[in-house]
């Protein structure tokens, strides 16, 4: 059965999300996110894997409800998913293969999904969940890893905060009135700005590369676009959103949609200049 025409899509409530209660849950929520983010990956590298698998099995399992699979699959999802996770821990950084192997199980996972389960979507999941903690677990592994994990997942948060403020006060014309409502061309650049803003801050007084610095306003334009794309999953899905374990902010890939897409590109920037060198 072909997947539903944009028009076919149900509206979403968000009248509700935008009361004065919600909003503050939403800002709370979204500090209280940031905070554990930027903690684990303070810790070192063994928090912010641990803090990446228990977000990446959470995200597995919201994405098997959105393609409507009953628990005993989705757990096998999940199960599939975690074998690649496990081997993206410190202790395995003795093989020097490490990522190109963690790639070859990653891989291999989605495989067996889309054979025993017959489900290539769900098989789709398994790298959609897997591949941007392989990319935020590397970019923290390196020399600079602290600076390089903190703009991948910065950059994001300020898109997110340039667009909503954006968004709000200038209004305008609609980005996708048929896959997020709320989104404008306003926010769009407004969150452009902001990521470009911090990453000539982080080039300026962390001594971020200058290339990844003037990456960061085109990564927000794709950060922008994993969000849209989550949006028409949960619009097929037929949901308003992809699951309820954050307060204010619905589901953990409500959450994460923007660093998906951004966070393997990043990790191919820092890894770039490093194979040519």
């Amino acid at each position: 059965m072909s997947d539903p025409s944009p028009s076919s899509f149900p509206p979403t409530p968000d009248a509700a999300l935008r009361t004065p209660s919600n909003l503050r849950l939403r800002m709370i929520a979204s500090v209280a996110m940031i905070a554990v983010a930027s903690l684990a990956l303070v810790l070192g590298d063994i928090a912010f894997w641990l803090l990446a698998v228990v977000v990446a099995l959470f995200m597995m399992a919201e994405w098997g409800d959105l393609q409507k699979v009953p628990p005993k699959t989705k757990r096998l999802a999940q199960f599939a998913l975690s074998v690649p996770l496990a081997t993206m821990a410190p202790a395995w950084l003795i093989l020097e293969t490490h990522d190109f192997f963690t790639l070859g199980l990653l891989a291999g996972a989605a495989f067996f999904i889309a054979i025993v389960t017959r489900l290539p979507r769900l098989a789709l999941g398994v790298v959609y969940c897997g591949l941007p903690v392989l990319a935020l677990v590397f970019l923290r592994r390196q020399d600079d890893g602290l600076l390089y994990a903190f703009w991948a997942m910065a950059l994001v948060w300020a898109c997110d905060i340039g667009a909503f403020f954006a968004g709000r006060s200038i209004g305008g014309p609609k980005l996708a009135p048929r896959l997020s409502p709320n989104k404008t061309w306003a926010g769009l650049g407004g969150g452009v700005l902001a990521a470009g803003a911090l990453g000539l801050l982080l080039w300026a007084q962390a001594g971020l590369p200058g290339l990844l610095a003037a990456m960061s306003p085109l990564l927000a334009v794709l950060a922008q676009g994993g969000d849209l794309y989550e949006s028409w999953l949960k619009r097929v899905a037929g949901v308003k959103d992809s699951g309820n374990v954050l307060p204010g902010h619905g589901g953990v890939l409500d959450r994460i949609d923007g660093l998906v897409p951004v966070a393997p590109v990043a990790a191919m920037l820092v890894a770039i200049p490093q194979i040519f060198s």
